[in-house]
């Protein structure tokens, strides 16, 4: 968590330099969602999120320095440089996706993979509160629910859809009911262990073959919706400091492990200390890589096929694709 924390902090620090560009959506506040996640989940499971996916991408296998080098635009970058902040992929992270609710029905379509090739792996299908009043989402539960697909939908509720609170834009708040047949659970997602715990059970709800489950996680993003967002207009300063002092899931989580004797603020600030420059070393090796030739544009359209000949910027420029 101190490292999505550290990431994403430099990711705004590195915007506002314009070395990172276009929609930039933070991850910090919500760290306890991915991390808790991961910990309960098996390597070979699938996950798939929104656009808000630092947090997940490095959870997933993702180093510092290809994200850090993604959001910068760079070759070197997780996605070649083609993604950007949105855009991000490991061998089971399938993204970051920027349509509000498209990767829902992908999610089921995951599940349905795991379950025709006979694995005991599962899909874990994240979404906001905003993306759950998407049509596309409830029509995708009712597919999964009738082909018991092993399927974990989480909700990380935010509170907010982009500048709108939920009071405002959903007439049922209770997103972990909304499934209807489907059974689901509300967890604090400020919480690590309570995170983890309620993935525990729905993974093993999911692998015994009982079809889908939802999870809602409410948590809090402590920047706005994306970087350069007017914030101040949907909510107050104070409520985002009151929620940092009292429900900061990093904060939670060392206090566990402070009255729990398992750490001491002196071991949690020399890991900070080692985090952040780590971070900064990522940092640095993205500014210092090159940006992807245009020449390269088109590259990877498919995988694994000959190079063939593309249309580029104009009717009559031509690039060559590769794989």
């Amino acid at each position: 968590m101190l490292t999505i924390r550290c990431l994403e902090l430099k990711a705004e620090k590195l915007y506002n330099q314009n070395i990172i560009t276009g929609a930039c959506h933070l991850y910090a506040g919500q760290e306890a969602c991915a991390v808790g996640i991961e910990a309960a989940i098996n390597t070979t499971d699938r996950l798939i999120t929104a656009y808000r996916s630092h947090g997940f991408t490095f959870t997933r296998g993702g180093s510092l320095r290809e994200i850090m080098a993604e959001l910068a635009g760079r070759r070197t970058g997780i996605s070649k440089g083609r993604g950007g902040s949105m855009h991000m992929f490991t061998k089971t992270f399938h993204g970051g996706h920027g349509i509000v609710g498209s990767q829902v029905p992908l999610g089921a379509g995951l599940a349905l993979a795991c379950k025709y090739q006979n694995t005991d792996d599962l899909s874990v299908c994240v979404y906001g509160d905003g993306a759950a009043n998407q049509g596309q989402v409830a029509e995708t539960m009712n597919m999964a629910a009738i082909w018991k697909l092993p399927v974990i939908f989480v909700c990380e509720n935010n509170k907010y859809a982009k500048g709108t609170s939920v009071n405002r834009c959903t007439i049922n708040t209770n997103f972990y009911k909304r499934g209807d047949v489907i059974p689901g659970l509300r967890v604090d997602g400020m919480d690590i262990l309570c995170v983890r715990e309620a993935t525990r059970f729905a993974c093993d709800y999911c692998r015994s073959g009982k079809g889908p489950i939802i999870m809602e996680l409410q948590t809090y993003r402590f920047f706005g919706h994306l970087i350069g967002d007017t914030e101040n207009k949907y909510r107050s300063g104070d409520e985002v400091d009151e929620v940092r002092r009292k429900r900061d899931p990093i904060c939670v989580l060392e206090g566990h492990m402070v009255r729990n004797n398992m750490a001491t603020l002196e071991e949690l600030k020399e890991m900070n200390k080692k985090i952040v420059n780590d971070v900064e070393e990522a940092a640095q090796f993205a500014i210092q890589s090159t940006e992807p030739p245009v020449e390269e544009l088109c590259n990877y359209i498919y995988s694994n096929n000959p190079p063939l000949e593309v249309r580029g910027i104009n009717p009559w420029a031509k690039l060559k694709s590769c794989s």
